[in-house]
């Protein structure tokens, strides 16, 4: 062996001593820390909500299901599920991008609306579809990086009379930590509605994701009155955070000019020419048929000016509300896909919002701001048929009752558009629509691959009872172009929750 080697050799054992000895010995009379120590702890629930969402979080997907159906025949309510896949969602699956796997969060709204809209024997199906979706995100979350919402920074959290101020600060500032600790304050100590009005604003003021921030802010409301307001804290500021994603954009948007910003920067600006009682307006079908030609051909800009002139011609917000809602199906059918699903999906986030919100203010900048997503929307389909919602006609059905439905969805998996023009013959022929909204819902629970089949559903068949008719005949056969056909597959997860149930 050479000296030098000898050298390097004797160096390193004495270093090797040194590392292992005198300087930190100190440090023996305190507790180890090991490696589980020092991950971040995930927050916790309520004692009477933990270990179910333990048990969510914890049993492997293909025994999930089993493991609910189990709990729920042993005397678990349909509440405490429904409190435990909210929180387990908000807890496991990190809301960027707010769509994607964070559509396991976005959809259990849409899950109780198909449940409790459902007969009575199909009531878990939509829910236990739920639980094998959270486990499909969870998983998915773990491979991309293993998100868990962290207990909030308590040293940071605002006295309950600055909360408020402090949210609107960071939210206006796009401050992730201290919009975090204000959200956390506002949540211990202000009302749900007053909470709601603030947020309003933040989930409508950009279009970046594809208006999952506002569809997020609907949904998550509407659980929570469901579950109860005790729940709110982790939900806000999961709500939070998804609502100040910037995309990737490295500048701060409140200190640039960005696309994603400028149609509510233009529409707070158009606020004050909105008449005084503006919400006196009178129901008028041809400012409905006004506004769905300004939705089709013209620009964002120009769609919410129009909006403030209609307003201030005396239409009614509900006639306005039957164009965003036709002016979206009309996008499904020339363009069936994401986009024009999402413009379904946003427009009844904000017609929700509207109806809830109490702040006169907020409520007109909703209005203006669907006026605005829907040529965004449709500036993202793709060309596709050229039809006009307000124009197309009715087809054949030859059968009519139960057999004409089954007529409708036999026919959607074959062709779409003829599929739409059954269903307005259906419907215009003065038949109950109840039959086709059960069919329509019932084949989502068969086979529906997808949180959008639910999403997209339980809008379309909420909304279609609030529009006007014709409108709302329109509205639900140009949808139909997104429902699931009669000759498709049912899901295996269907076949394992009728196993299980059975």
């Amino acid at each position: 062996m050479s000296l030098p080697r000898r050298r390097f050799i004797s160096a390193s054992a004495a270093a090797a001593g040194w590392l292992a000895s005198a300087p930190f010995g100190f440090l023996s009379a305190l507790p180890r820390v090991t490696a589980a120590d020092v991950q971040a702890k995930p927050l916790l629930f309520a004692p009477e909500v933990e270990p179910l969402v333990r048990l969510l979080e914890e049993t492997p997907r293909e025994r999930a299901v089993e493991q609910i159906v189990a709990r729920i025949k042993s005397g678990t309510s349909y509440q405490e599920i429904l409190s435990a896949l909210l929180l387990a969602g908000v807890r496991n699956i990190q809301p960027r991008p707010i769509g994607f796997k964070f559509h396991a969060v976005l959809v259990i709204n849409s899950a109780h609306l198909a449940s409790i809209a459902s007969p009575e024997q199909d009531r878990w199906l939509p829910i236990l579809w739920a639980v094998d979706q959270f486990k499909s995100s969870q998983a998915a979350d773990v491979r991309e990086g293993n998100w868990t919402l962290a207990p909030v920074d308590e040293s940071a959290v605002p006295a309950s009379h600055r909360a408020k101020a402090a949210l609107i600060a960071a939210m206006d500032q796009w401050d992730e930590s201290a919009a975090d600790s204000a959200i956390a304050g506002y949540a211990r100590t202000a009302g749900a509605h007053d909470i709601f009005d603030t947020l309003c604003r933040y989930g409508m003021r950009d279009f970046r994701e594809l208006g999952h921030k506002a569809i997020y802010l609907a949904n998550s409301y509407r659980t929570l009155d469901v579950i109860g307001w005790r729940h709110a804290e982790p939900v806000l500021r999961s709500l939070v955070y998804a609502q100040l994603d910037r995309v990737g954009e490295k500048q701060n948007p409140s200190k640039a000019d960005l696309p994603a910003d400028r149609p509510y920067r233009r529409n707070l600006e158009r606020l004050k020419e909105i008449r005084a009682g503006w919400l006196d307006g009178k129901a008028d079908s041809d400012a409905t048929r006004q506004m769905l030609h300004a939705l089709r051909q013209r620009s964002a800009n120009d769609a919410s000016a129009k909006a403030v002139e209609l307003l201030n011609k005396g239409a009614a917000v509900n006639s306005l509300y039957d164009a965003f809602f036709t002016a979206a199906a009309e996008l499904v059918m020339r363009a069936p896909g994401i986009s024009s699903l999402h413009a379904v999906t946003f427009t009844n986030a904000l017609r929700y919002m509207f109806d809830h919100c109490r702040d006169e203010e907020t409520r007109k900048l909703i209005v203006l701001q669907n006026a605005a997503f829907i040529p965004l929307y449709r500036s993202r389909t793709a060309a596709g048929e050229k039809v006009e919602i307000d124009e197309f006609e009715p087809g054949h059905l030859e059968a009519s009752g139960r057999n004409g439905i089954e007529e409708i969805f036999t026919t959607l998996s074959s062709d779409k558009l003829l599929a739409a023009r059954k269903a307005l013959a259906y419907l215009k022929s003065g038949s109950d629509p109840k039959p086709i909204l059960d069919a329509g819902r019932r084949l989502v629970f068969l086979k529906g691959r997808d949180s959008h089949d639910y999403k997209f559903s339980s809008a379309v068949l909420e909304d279609f009872h609030g529009i006007a008719t014709p409108w709302r005949d329109r509205f639900l056969a140009g949808n139909v172009f997104l429902f699931r056909g009669a000759r498709e597959s049912d899901t295996d997860l269907a076949q394992r929750i009728r196993s299980a149930l059975g």
